[in-house]
């Protein structure tokens, strides 16, 4: 297992729209402390599919709209589940 040595800015994952029921039992209100180095329990397509984003927001990237959170969608779409990535200063 990888050892999460602590780098970059901590990273709220909650889950805060569903449509249909999560093959992985996530619910509204469910909340994961995520990294680049630990999922934080969150399924895998939706951990895939975070990455990117996820690999910005710890390492000290920015996007051109300058928020500390995004939302983003699991990539099944049939049931949908929606996201918020804070970051946790």
């Amino acid at each position: 297992m990888v050892r999460d040595p602590g780098f970059g800015t901590k990273i709220k994952c909650e889950v805060v729209g569903l449509k249909g029921a999560c093959n992985a039992g996530h619910k509204i209100g469910d909340t994961f402390e995520v990294s680049c180095y630990h999922s934080g329990g969150i399924c895998g397509f939706l951990y895939n599919a975070i990455f990117p984003v996820l690999n910005v927001m710890q390492f000290g990237g920015a996007y051109p709209w300058g928020c500390n959170e995004l939302q983003y969608n699991c990539p099944d779409g049939y049931n949908l589940l929606t996201v918020k990535l804070t970051q946790v200063k």
